[in-house]
């Protein structure tokens, strides 16, 4: 016979494996609602460290996940209390009407960014890929912070308005109510990086293949040849970006410098997007390619419509990428 504390110790220990079989599942919904996923990464964590805290006051009143997701939402809501609404270059301004070389940056809480596999059920994926299309993270950034939560719950991850309600500490009548101007704002909403996003499902291999081998070469002639002839191209934390083939072409010239003898390795973000992590050459030591940026291919017709290239080298740890790699 067990002890009643070996009983409550074995509970404890199924309840927090329950935790960490959640924490896929949770990473995803955290990275919905902030846009980012280190932010996400911090909410997860900042949550089990609450669920163990908190172990004590847990009634059971609600489900074990009921509970753990109001914690974590309650997490998000505080977090975007005190942040401005992140965003995508092309959602911030025009394009570029001189092409020069961009020096001035945003902070990194200004952007939506890339985010890896969350190891989710692949059958639950597969469902939910199109809620992790970057223009889908950029409109959810529009909503109300508990109209997202709403939405996020109820579309995405299919949930009841009673579990929603218990979540979220809100009668089922206040839930329809958000989730109703939630999707009239979606509706709504008209933004840039949704209209550069309506593309063929993925890019094709061999497609991803010819910009791979004119990149690698700087060939700026065959590289440009790949795009639409309204094409794109946009790369935060630069607010700047470009469109049409001619500033493109001025723009690969400019930064020929920087770029040649770069080499792409490929990565899926995103919900299994295929992209491409760039290694730039290392300036103090030529042996060397260090990480730069992750180009995501938005197609349009077989040909290139928009490029988003996000530089942020803290990204390649979190997709298990290497930190350098040899030419």
């Amino acid at each position: 016979m067990f002890s009643k504390k070996e009983a409550n110790m074995n509970e404890t220990t199924v309840d927090l494996q329950l935790l960490e079989n959640l924490k896929p599942e949770l990473t995803s919904y955290c990275y919905r609602m902030l846009g980012s996923i280190e932010d996400a990464d911090d909410a997860v964590q900042e949550t089990s460290i609450r669920v163990w805290q908190s172990w004590n006051s847990f009634r059971q009143e609600s489900s074990f996940k009921t509970w753990v997701y109001r914690i974590a939402t309650n997490l998000c809501l505080d977090k975007l209390r005190q942040a401005k609404r992140r965003i995508l270059p092309v959602d911030l301004s025009d394009p570029a009407t001189s092409i020069i070389e961009p020096r001035e940056t945003l902070p990194d809480s200004s952007w939506i960014w890339l985010a890896p596999d969350f190891g989710e059920n692949p059958e639950d994926a597969l469902i939910r890929r199109d809620t992790l299309q970057l223009c889908f993270i950029a409109i959810l950034q529009a909503l109300p912070p508990r109209q997202r939560a709403v939405l996020i719950l109820k579309d995405v991850f299919e949930w009841t308005s009673k579990q929603i309600s218990e979540t979220l500490g809100m009668s089922p009548a206040a839930v329809n109510s958000a989730l109703q101007r939630a999707r009239e704002t979606m509706d709504r909403t008209k933004l840039r990086s949704d209209e550069l996003s309506r593309m063929d499902a993925e890019p094709d291999h061999e497609l991803l293949s010819r910009y791979v081998d004119a990149f690698e070469k700087f060939d700026i002639d065959a590289l440009v040849a790949l795009f639409h002839e309204e094409g794109c191209m946009s790369m935060p934390p630069f607010p700047m970006w470009i469109r049409g083939k001619d500033d493109l072409f001025k723009f690969f010239s400019l930064t020929r410098w920087h770029c040649e003898g770069s080499r792409f390795q490929p990565v899926a973000v995103n919900g299994g997007y295929p992209a491409l992590a760039q290694y730039a050459p290392n300036p103090e030591d030529t042996s060397i390619l260090i990480p730069w940026g992750i180009h995501v291919l938005e197609v349009k017709d077989q040909k290139i419509l928009h490029v988003q290239n996000f530089i942020n080298t803290k990204l390649f740890s979190r997709f298990g990428l290497p930190e350098q790699i040899h030419r």
